[in-house]
């Protein structure tokens, strides 16, 4: 590898290691304007290279569409008493379930998660989006246009996914939770129906901002 290659090579893992969020292929491009695509692309391959089996306390991982350096999982108990995390941060047993139901069911209204929990879950629901762990993608075109909701890239980044595919069974993930796997959930594989907007002819625009309260 040439001088070059090797300090665009630096270049990108300081960008990897600065950035708060996952940095992706087309922002490494915008903000390394002055090199060719192709440059880029090899040095970034040989950074990954340079990870794979690489010892230490940090490791270089492929998430959210995006590539980040972070504290390897076998350390994060350590790691997690230098922040001292307040419990009003973390989310509780609804939140968890509830998020798992829109992960799982996406897009889904908020009267069906809560027909598939058999809770009203309005309340879990605003907490899920002001964490920005799920979001408003639209209506559904059915009589009360409830809104669908979506999980977002901060879900994927904050529980280490690349992209839905990578969401465990539905079981494994009841199973951490400690919560029985609801009926409508175990039907069929939610990875694959998860994937697709299923119906997007029974998605409508959404209205004017502030036009509207949550359903």
């Amino acid at each position: 590898m040439s001088d070059d290659l090797k300090d665009l090579k630096a270049a990108i893992e300081a960008l990897i290691f600065a950035s708060p969020d996952p940095l992706t292929l087309k922002i490494l491009l915008k903000t390394l304007d002055d090199e060719p695509r192709e440059h880029v692309e090899e040095a970034l391959a040989a950074l990954r290279g340079d990870w794979t089996d690489r010892p230490g306390g940090l490791q270089l991982v492929e998430v959210a569409g995006g590539y980040q350096i972070v504290t390897r999982p076998e350390l994060h108990d350590r790691v997690r008493r230098l922040f001292h995390e307040h419990s009003g941060q973390r989310l509780s047993v609804q939140a968890l379930e509830t998020l798992a139901v829109i992960a799982y069911r996406q897009p889904v209204t908020g009267p069906e998660i809560a027909e598939i929990r058999g809770v009203n879950t309005s309340g879990v629901i605003g907490t899920l989006v002001d964490r920005r762990l799920v979001k408003v993608i639209g209506r559904k075109a059915v009589v009360g246009r409830p809104f669908l909701y979506a999980t977002t890239r901060e879900f994927l980044d904050r529980f280490g996914l690349n992209d839905l595919s990578d969401l465990p069974r539905v079981e494994d993930m009841a199973e951490a939770l400690g919560m029985e796997v609801p009926p409508a959930l175990a039907t069929d594989d939610p990875r694959e129906a998860a994937l697709p907007f299923d119906a997007p002819s029974e998605i409508a625009p959404l209205a004017t901002p502030g036009s509207d309260k949550v359903h």
